[in-house]
């Protein structure tokens, strides 16, 4: 079993019902989804965008889907259909194992990193982090990238609200700053 299920188990799931008083382990705040996405629009060539898809799936472990532009805009010169960038939803044990490895190995060779600003969680208990470039993946190395690009990971959850929902990512080992 995962480390981070195995906690949530053992661990956040009981420090829950006692501190909200929740008389039932399903109404327990848990994890939902993550998605990972990331945007090509600036990159022309297909080599280019071929690249991105190939680091994204080496970071996310699975296949990839296609975002498409829905509509066609001149100025940017877009024209509908065209692929604007890349998505990837984890459910499950790669959910858990991404989220282990993103928690205690990617965010630690973030540079300056200090934290995660509690004001991420939205009003619906979720999170999305924004990275700037792809390359503290352990996966992705150095060699093999022609140009860095940056990426959305969002935490899905069944929270009700802020508060539970930072409880929630506190207990399972989520770093946020100190106030």
């Amino acid at each position: 079993m995962n480390p981070l299920k195995e906690k949530y188990n053992k661990e956040v799931v009981p420090a829950m019902k006692k501190k909200f008083g929740y008389k039932n382990v399903m109404s327990v705040p848990k994890l939902v989804k993550v998605v990972l996405s990331t945007g090509t629009g600036a990159e022309k060539d297909d080599v280019r965008k071929e690249a991105v898809a190939k680091s994204l799936t080496q970071i996310a472990g699975q296949k990839l889907v296609k975002n498409l532009a829905k509509r066609s805009i001149a100025t940017f010169k877009v024209r509908e259909g065209m692929p604007v960038g890349y998505s990837v939803t984890l459910r499950g044990a790669r959910m858990y194992d991404f989220l282990y490895k993103f928690l205690n190995v990617t965010l630690a060779r973030v540079r300056d990193f200090r934290g995660l600003d509690p004001k991420i969680i939205d009003s619906m208990g979720n999170i999305t982090i924004g990275l700037k470039e792809h390359m503290v993946f352990p996966e992705v190395s150095d060699e093999d990238v022609r140009s860095a690009f940056g990426l959305s990971i969002t935490i899905a959850t069944t929270a009700k609200n802020k508060e539970e929902a930072l409880e929630f990512f506190t207990s399972l080992g989520v770093p946020f700053k100190k106030k």
